[in-house]
């Protein structure tokens, strides 16, 4: 008697997943050309950047950038915990956490860096760098508060996979697929973060 060979299981691309990255492919056309304009602005005005770039916080700056990096740390236990199917913790230790658990660390962590770097903003206008006084301050607030915005988005993007996991009865693929695509979403911001960080607090 013979067997027929079983057809292999052709596994389709996640649409979800394959459409976010597409799209952070189009942001990181969007941050690159914040970059150039950053370093156009610096090549015209080189005595102006090392005036103004002196004035910046670096070590609270390096404290907020290692949260912000933590932050990814975090999320990926998280994407761990959803892909295990775990969504809540089953006890106290972080090794039994759940998916909420870490998300809504991953939050507290973001929430800090931007409440840093609002506080960063309000120390450099309160020096005279805001972004109407000069090319340096125009890079400096278009760079960093556009990839702000960009955290900002992403703590609304947990705070909904959060709430979809407590709307749902059982979770399932789909809120595990969100948690995931949430973390690509993060980990590009952190990257980014990591560029402007090395160029604007680095190479002064």
């Amino acid at each position: 008697m013979t067997h027929q060979a079983s057809a292999p299981l052709i596994k389709r691309p996640n649409t979800v997943a394959v459409g976010t990255i597409v799209w952070l492919g189009s942001e990181v056309m969007f941050f690159a050309g914040l970059f150039a304009i950053y370093f156009t602005l610096r090549s015209m005005s080189p005595d102006l950047w090392a005036a103004e770039t002196a004035r910046l916080n670096l070590p609270f700056s390096t404290v907020n950038t290692i949260i912000l990096v933590a932050s990814s740390f975090t999320c990926q236990f998280g994407v761990f915990a959803a892909e295990r199917m775990q969504p809540y913790a089953t006890g106290w230790k972080p090794t039994q956490w759940g998916m909420v658990e870490w998300f809504f660390l991953t939050y507290v962590m973001g929430a800090i860096f931007v409440a840093g770097q609002i506080w960063e903003y309000a120390s450099l206008v309160s020096e005279g760098i805001a972004i109407d006084s000069n090319s340096y301050g125009s890079a400096f607030y278009l760079t960093t508060g556009f990839h702000g915005l960009h955290v900002t988005g992403g703590l609304i993007a947990f705070l909904l996979v959060i709430g979809r996991v407590f709307a749902v009865k059982n979770f399932g693929h789909k809120e595990a697929t969100s948690a995931i695509v949430v973390s690509y979403y993060w980990h590009f911001v952190d990257v980014v973060w990591i560029g402007l960080f090395f160029v604007i607090y680095i190479l002064r």
